[in-house]
């Protein structure tokens, strides 16, 4: 096959999976395809092996006067480890205070997320535990430097005793191996340790009485970044009553951790339009896990 069909190849996956910010010698996508006269094609084609060949042997140069760009200023796309920008991140909600004065009881003294889960299976300080069929206090591990946290357990959830196992687990397991991650290597929890009846949103209430649970968790785990799953997650982390529009792009902290907010894998399955932003979010959060600690 020809360079220069490969090159094409490569540029149309790229514009499908809506990069529009992709730098090749100055030059951006839809200017390269018009360098090499390459129309846009509606069936998904695979990308060229290596698109750096592929350009030379097109013919494609750097505009004259401007200086050839090094490799590692190209973008990547989920499939592909996340470039590392520089620029300064948004700062956003501080929540802070020692957890031992804002919560009393047996979960800020549990030496370990074992006895988190104990506490959990044991609580009856809500409703909530009255119809669910297993607690669900988190799985992960223990120092993760990426804590995901959501609203509440699923139906699957409920069946299983474990976080995120049905259909948005699914996507958060492959939103996380887009920013280089194994599921293993993660904590995941929810606000709530046990069902809400038909998903609904948690009350007030109800949040307040795990919120220790979680609190105590992100202690023990000592992730160097939280994100967090959908509004209600966010608004219970933040205490507030922003929007996620507000929320989204800023670098929050919850007792000194780094809390990036972004959709719940449920939204997403429903409006896969919010597919790309969350890939900014999740960015986001890779971003800070690559700054020097302390940074």
């Amino acid at each position: 096959m020809r360079a220069e069909e490969l090159l094409r190849r490569y540029l149309e996956q790229r514009r499908e999976m809506g990069e529009r910010e992709l730098v090749l010698d100055d030059l951006t996508v839809e200017q390269v395809m018009q360098l090499i006269g390459a129309a846009r094609a509606d069936a998904p084609a695979r990308a060229a092996a290596d698109w750096r060949e592929a350009l030379a042997a097109a013919g494609v140069n750097a505009p004259t006067g401007k200086p050839a760009v090094p490799a590692a200023r190209v973008s990547e796309s989920p499939a592909s480890a996340p470039a590392v920008a520089a620029e300064a991140i948004t700062p956003g909600i501080i929540v802070g205070g020692d957890p031992r004065e804002l919560f009393g009881g047996g979960a800020m003294e549990a030496a370990s997320l074992d006895d988190i889960a104990s506490l959990v299976a044991a609580c009856t300080a809500c409703v909530l535990y009255k119809a669910a069929k297993n607690p669900v206090p988190g799985d992960g591990r223990a120092g993760a430097e990426l804590m995901c946290i959501g609203e509440g357990p699923g139906a699957s959830e409920d069946e299983t005793g474990h976080p995120f196992v049905g259909q948005a687990g699914q996507l958060l397991t492959k939103i996380l191996e887009a920013i280089q991650l194994a599921r293993d290597d993660v904590y995941i929890a929810n606000v709530v340790k046990h069902r809400p009846p038909g998903n609904r949103t948690p009350a007030p209430d109800e949040v307040k009485a795990c919120m220790p649970f979680l609190v105590r968790q992100i202690e023990l785990v000592k992730p160097r970044v939280i994100l967090a799953l959908g509004l209600s997650a966010a608004q219970a982390l933040l205490t507030t009553k922003d929007s996620l529009g507000k929320l989204r792009g800023r670098e929050h902290r919850v007792h000194g951790i780094p809390v990036i907010v972004t959709y719940h894998p449920a939204a997403l399955l429903r409006n896969p339009a919010w597919k790309r932003p969350t890939w900014e979010d999740v960015q986001l959060a890779r971003r800070i896990l690559d700054r020097p600690s302390g940074a």
